[in-house]
């Protein structure tokens, strides 16, 4: 995020008429120059934050408002940022269990991907999606490759914003296969375009959604180990070119380095950074495996590095280098990743993060739970490039209202510490995304809830059916 889109630099000034005041809320801002307000409120408008302040100040300057919320015994906080997922998967949820990575993605995941239909894709993207904002998320970066015709793209970018969300649907770029395809097992139903083609389908994405639209769309070279090098390189140009994020699989599993270094010669993050490929546009998802001179490119071109702790866990793929990164100066993002996996919640995220790297390092100080707030926030709007992240004047009205009066955060020392510790998707209470209330009092206010997963459950019928799936589907599978 530039210094011209961070939030405070230029927004409404306060007086007058708002449009949404938020009341007598403990307010967690996250701005360094006063991250919490007891008995805070912030009003809204259009859809930017136009104050955060003591509730009687707030009152004073906003004496009209088109609608308020009393937020008295609630937490309210900046909506969480999920910054790399799947969102198709979750036709596949509970599937693939026991299977390491290579075997996971060739004999479940991929077989899955290309027997989905665009029907199918979105139905499942409109639960993914759904779970998302229920659970506290107001803005996603979805990796999307099954399929990834132009039709299909708009129509998951359409169903992502239908709920009320904001973010990003980085498209799965294969273009022809390479031998990293064929080493990783890679159908040739996802080689489906060449690279001119898959370049001129993003150009038609991006003329539908611009930059700047409330789900963009980004070009994501799947993995650096089976997309051609030239390609990837393209797909960083674009991104430059028309100023959007890129993303990319990257150093998830030891064994992919291996590949890419027995093809290539070299690490894949050497690679990029030799290449000039690393900043802040580039957004890796994993980047478990680097050594220590790819974490100090990272951190010198503010590249950003996308942390999966459920799924890593779960699949055994590592432990990412979080200290590191983070001291290095590069970006980190939290993610849910495969919703075949992990559940669509930021504060799952936030507490697996919290235990895996504390147990990792054998060091019960770090990471402090602020550290995970500002990842889950004011990092991931960095991803974005948007100016969110941050309960402040002049950021994006995206904001998440918790109720604390549950006997999971009785007594409530420490709010913030407990986000982390006990927080969880069922406490969110209201979400609120470009200034408009998208789930009130835990449900949906844009779309049929019964009616979204109704069809998901008829899809994953349809697809578990087509690619085969069954044996995964075993009552009870004896190891």
């Amino acid at each position: 995020m530039s210094d011209s889109q961070a939030p405070g630099a230029a927004g409404p000034p306060p007086g007058g008429r708002a449009d949404l005041i938020i009341e007598g809320a403990y307010v967690v801002t996250l701005d360094p120059r006063r991250p919490v307000i007891d008995n805070g409120s912030v009003a809204v408008v259009g859809t930017k934050i136009a104050a955060a302040g003591p509730a009687g100040e707030i009152r004073a300057s906003f004496p009209e408002a088109a609608e308020r919320i009393d937020a008295s015994g609630c937490l309210v906080m900046p909506g969480l940022i999920d910054t790399h997922t799947h969102l198709f998967q979750v036709l596949g949820r509970g599937l693939g269990d026991g299977l390491e990575l290579m075997a996971w993605l060739a004999d479940f995941m991929l077989p899955m991907a290309v027997h989905m239909t665009t029907d199918d894709v979105v139905a499942a993207v409109r639960l993914s999606s759904l779970m998302s904002v229920l659970a506290g998320t107001t803005a996603v970066v979805d990796n999307h490759y099954a399929p990834t015709d132009t039709a299909t793209t708009l129509a998951v970018a359409e169903s992502v914003e239908s709920v009320g969300l904001r973010g990003a649907i980085a498209r799965g770029v294969f273009g022809s296969r390479v031998e990293g395809s064929d080493r990783m097992g890679v159908p040739d139903e996802l080689h489906a375009f060449t690279a001119a083609e898959e370049l001129q389908i993003l150009d038609e994405c991006l003329e539908q959604r611009p930059p700047g639209s409330r789900v963009e769309v980004w070009p994501m070279p799947e993995n650096v180990v089976y997309v051609d090098l030239d390609l990837i390189a393209a797909c960083a140009d674009l991104a430059e070119r028309r100023d959007l994020r890129w993303q990319a699989h990257c150093s998830e599993a030891q064994e992919e380095v291996v590949i890419f270094g027995e093809v290539h010669g070299e690490r894949p993050v050497e690679w990029l950074s030799r290449a000039g490929l690393l900043g802040p546009r580039a957004t890796l998802a994993h980047a478990i495996w680097l050594d220590d001179d790819e974490v100090a490119a990272m951190g010198a071109s503010r590249a950003c590095a996308l942390h999966q702790p459920v799924c890593n866990q779960v699949i055994s793929s590592g432990v990412m280098r979080l200290r590191e990164l983070v001291d290095a100066g590069a970006t980190v993002g939290l993610g849910t990743d495969g919703l075949a996996v992990s559940g669509q919640s930021m504060f799952e995220a936030m507490k697996s993060a919290y235990g895996l790297h504390r147990l990792a390092r054998m060091d019960p100080t770090w990471p402090p739970v602020e550290q995970l707030l500002e990842l889950v926030c004011r990092h991931g709007a960095r991803v974005l490039g948007r100016p969110a992240g941050v309960v402040s004047e002049g950021a994006l009205a995206d904001l998440v209202v918790i109720d604390l009066q549950s006997p999971r955060f009785q007594p409530a020392h420490r709010p913030v510490a407990m986000l982390a510790l006990v927080g969880h998707g069922s406490d969110v209470r209201d979400v609120v995304v470009d200034g408009a209330v998208v789930v009130r009092r835990g449900r949906p206010t844009l779309v049929d809830q019964d009616e979204v997963m109704a069809k998901a459950r008829e899809a994953a019928e349809r697809v578990a059916g087509a690619a085969g799936l069954e044996p995964l589907r075993a009552a009870w599978i004896d190891r």
